[in-house]
């Protein structure tokens, strides 16, 4: 069976080890791009959003651990 385009914000919440609310913030704040689809606007976030999203968010963590050099 072919992997869905589509995952729901419970997916994401999963995926991410946070909660169903922090995936929203994400979501609502922009950082993690997502459409609202269906009568009750249910969000929808793409597998290969959400895998950008992680990358980002390693590179990041790496620029932040290396940070700039020390002072002489």
């Amino acid at each position: 069976m072919p992997q869905q385009r589509f995952i729901t914000l419970s997916d994401v919440a999963e995926i991410l080890n946070v909660s169903v609310s922090q995936a929203r913030a994400l979501v609502r704040s922009g950082e993690l791009p997502a459409i609202q689809v269906g009568g009750r606007g249910q969000w929808r976030i793409e597998n290969t959003v959400l895998e950008e999203y992680i990358a980002k968010r390693y590179e990041a963590a790496k620029k932040a651990s290396f940070g700039p050099p020390p002072a002489p």
